[in-house]
C-alpha cells in the first residue's frame, strides 16, 4: 500500500495528512478550502490566487438573433485582446449574473457571458420552443463566430458542465481548456436522486414543500412529469406556483449551509418561471441526448483537452457520483474535491478552487 502526502493550510498553523492509495487507485486532490502548503511565500501567493477578482463592468454587450424565435443577450468584460473564456450558466434556465465575471483575471481573460435560450435577458422569456441541448451547442458556435473568436476556454458548472461537455465533444478544435464544476451528466439516476425522492433523505423538510404541491394521487409515478403538466398549464398562476416550488427546492439544497438570499430567488416569478420551465423541459426530454450515458461514452473526443473538475463533497443537487464517474472515464482530467462544500459555485471553497483552476490555465495559454 502506498501513501499520498497531502498538505493543508489551517492558518496560522499547518498540518500534514497521509492518505492510503491502493493498487490501481488514481491520484486525486482533496481541498480544505485553504492553501496547499509548499513554502511559506508560495503559500501566500496561492492564497492571493484563490480570491475572487473585484467586480467589473462589461466593455461591450449586445443581442444575437440565433433563430427565428430566439435572441440571446451577450456581454464581454476584462481584457479585449486577452485569452477568451466563455461562461456557461446553470439550470438550464438560470441565466448569468455580474458575479460570474469575478472568477477570471480581467487583466488576462476576455470574459464572455451569455444567457441561454429563454433565460436571463434573452428573449422570448421562458420559451421552450426550439430549446434543446443541440440548439444551445449551435448557439455557442454562432456567438464565437459573431465575436470573431478563434478558440476559447470553456467554463461551466452544474448544467453548465453538461453543456460544456456536449459543446466540447462537438467542437473540440475550438476549446483550449475546460473548467467544470458540480458535474451533471443528466442521467436518469441523477434526475431520480434529486426529483424523485433520493435527496429527500437529507432535506425531508424542504422536500415536503416540493412534493406537496402535487396531489397524492399523482405522486405514485413521476414528480417531474407532474410538474411538467403544471409548468405548461394554460393558467399563468398555476405555472408560477409550480415554478416557485420547483425553484425553492433547488435553492434550499444548493449550499452546504443554508443561504437565505439564494432561497429568496424562488419568490422572483420571472426568474423562477424560466428556471423551472426550462429545467423541467430538458429533464422530461432526457437532455435531448441519444443515450443515458452519452457524455461519458464520448469522452475520447476531448481526452486531450486540459481539464479541471471541481466538486463539492456534499453536493446534494449534483452528487459526487457523477464527478467520480467522469473521473474514472477520464483520469487525465484533474479532479479537485472540496471537502466542506455543497453545490454552489459561490461557496468559499469551491470559488477558491475555480479561481485556482483559471490561474493554472493562464500558465498554459501564455
Amino acid at each position: 500500500m502506498n501513501l499520498i502526502l497531502a498538505s493543508f493550510s489551517l492558518a496560522p498553523c499547518f498540518c500534514v495528512r497521509f492518505f492510503p492509495v491502493f493498487p490501481g487507485q488514481r491520484k486525486i486532490h482533496i481541498s480544505c478550502g485553504k492553501s496547499e502548503i509548499m513554502k511559506p511565500h508560495e503559500a501566500e501567493m496561492l492564497v492571493n490566487k484563490r480570491t475572487l477578482y473585484a467586480p467589473i463592468e462589461p466593455y461591450s454587450s449586445g443581442n444575437l438573433k440565433v433563430s427565428d424565435v430566439h435572441t440571446l443577450y451577450w456581454e464581454q468584460s476584462g481584457k479585449p485582446d486577452g485569452h477568451p473564456v466563455v461562461f456557461l450558466h446553470g439550470g438550464p434556465g438560470g441565466g448569468t449574473a455580474p458575479g460570474n465575471r469575478r472568477f477570471f483575471d480581467p487583466e488576462f481573460y476576455r470574459i464572455v457571458l451569455f444567457d441561454q435560450r429563454g433565460a436571463g435577458k434573452s428573449t422570448p422569456h421562458a420559451c421552450l420552443e426550439e430549446n434543446t441541448t443541440w440548439d444551445l451547442v449551435n448557439d455557442i458556435e454562432k456567438l464565437r463566430e459573431h465575436l470573431k473568436i478563434p478558440e476559447w476556454l470553456v467554463f461551466g458548472g452544474s448544467w453548465g458542465s453538461t453543456l460544456a461537455l456536449a459543446y466540447s465533444q462537438s467542437h473540440s478544435d475550438k476549446v483550449t481548456g475546460l473548467v467544470l464544476r458540480g458535474i451533471f451528466l443528466l442521467r436518469k439516476k441523477e434526475i431520480d436522486w434529486f426529483y424523485e425522492g433520493g435527496a429527500a433523505a437529507i432535506y425531508p423538510d424542504a422536500w415536503e414543500e416540493f412534493r406537496d404541491l402535487i396531489p397524492e394521487n399523482e405522486r405514485g409515478s413521476s414528480l417531474v412529469d407532474a410538474y411538467h403538466k403544471r409548468l405548461n398549464s394554460d393558467d399563468l398562476e398555476t405555472q408560477y406556483a409550480a415554478a416557485r416550488a420547483w425553484t425553492k427546492w433547488e435553492m434550499m439544497t444548493a449550499y452546504l449551509r443554508p443561504n437565505l438570499e439564494n432561497v429568496q430567488k424562488a419568490e422572483d416569478d420571472k426568474f423562477s418561471l424560466a428556471f423551472a420551465r426550462i429545467e423541467n423541459h430538458y429533464f422530461v426530454n432526457k437532455g435531448f441526448f441519444p443515450s443515458d450515458s452519452y457524455l461519458l461514452d464520448n469522452v475520447d473526443k476531448i481526452r486531450h483537452i486540459k481539464t479541471t473538475i471541481v466538486q463539492g463533497r456534499y453536493d446534494v443537487c449534483c452528487p459526487m457520483m457523477s464527478a467520480w464517474d467522469l473521473h474514472k472515464a477520464w483520469p487525465e482530467a484533474e479532479l479537485k474535491i472540496v471537502y466542506d462544500a455543497g453545490h454552489s459555485a459561490n461557496e468559499p471553497g469551491i470559488a477558491a478552487e475555480l479561481v485556482v483552476a483559471n490561474e493554472k490555465m493562464k500558465a498554459l495559454m501564455g
